[in-house]
């Protein structure tokens, strides 16, 4: 299971899966068809708080975004912002935020009139004051929603009222969990075939999610096309196109740990 939202001091929840679920137990549930109210503007007394002292996770949708919104290399963004840690059962990277060494710990990308990367912001901030657990089902991906009410946030004060499916269209968070339960997905096959992984694998993993410029070099120089079945469509897309390197990139770390992937089939 994964948790999409969670803010904590001292030792790392994400990557305690004891310790994890015990805080998830720990929050409300927000079942179907119940709702929340909830409101974030500016005029909240609050504003910002929750932007400070966080253990924030860094999926690779999210450094894909942060990156092309900056306009940095990825190298670049993850030696600025972002050390990386391993999710023990799988072995798999997880980039956490660096916060600033300021006495608040705040985050980096805040301004005392907002987020200054509001519009690509990370998925775990668009679906504050939500978390939402995952896990593999017969169906496909099952999903918890959790309620995050930390005593400092005034946002529950006012506002309407929400669903979790309302909240997380409004937030715009359809391409985010996709791509995120994917990873989850990866991650759970990993620990499902007796992962973790070694570190050279986590390397490689780092490289096919996290940096997808240097992962294009690594295409060409590796003639990877030559070894897989790609259309000349997708590969077109793929060099060109973030989103489109991402996907390759999940799939080709599956087909590299199993030897199969649904989404790419070795050349005979």
């Amino acid at each position: 299971m994964s948790a999409q939202s969670m803010n904590a001091q001292g030792n790392d929840p994400l990557l305690d899966e004891e310790r994890a679920q015990k805080y998830l137990d720990s929050l409300p549930t927000v079942e179907e068809g119940q709702t929340f109210c909830f409101e974030c503007t500016p005029d909240v007394p609050c504003f910002n708080r929750c932007c400070r002292q966080l253990t924030l996770p860094l999926t690779p949708y999210d450094v894909l975004r942060l990156c092309r919104r900056l306009g940095m290399a990825s190298a670049d963004f993850l030696e600025t912002f972002a050390t990386f840690k391993s999710f023990p059962d799988s072995g798999l990277p997880i980039a956490m935020l660096r916060m600033l060494k300021d006495p608040d710990e705040t985050c980096p990308f805040v301004t005392p009139a907002g987020c200054h990367v509001y519009d690509d912001r990370p998925g775990a901030c668009r679906s504050y004051p939500l978390g939402r657990g995952t896990s593999l089902s017969r169906n496909g991906v099952s999903e918890t929603f959790y309620l995050v009410q930390e005593p400092h946030c005034r946002g529950f004060d006012a506002g309407r009222d929400w669903t979790p499916q309302e909240w997380f269209a409004h937030e715009q968070l359809e391409d985010y969990n996709r791509s995120n339960d994917r990873y989850m997905r990866l991650g759970a096959m990993v620990t499902a075939s007796g992962g973790p992984v070694s570190q050279k694998v986590g390397n490689m993993a780092v490289l096919c999610l996290y940096q997808l410029d240097k992962f294009r070099e690594f295409i060409e120089k590796m003639k990877l096309f030559n070894r897989v079945d790609v259309s000349e469509e997708r590969k077109a897309a793929i060099m060109t196109d973030d989103e489109a390197a991402l996907e390759f990139g999940y799939d080709w770390v599956e087909l590299a740990l199993f030897g199969q992937c649904e989404g790419l089939k070795k050349k005979n």
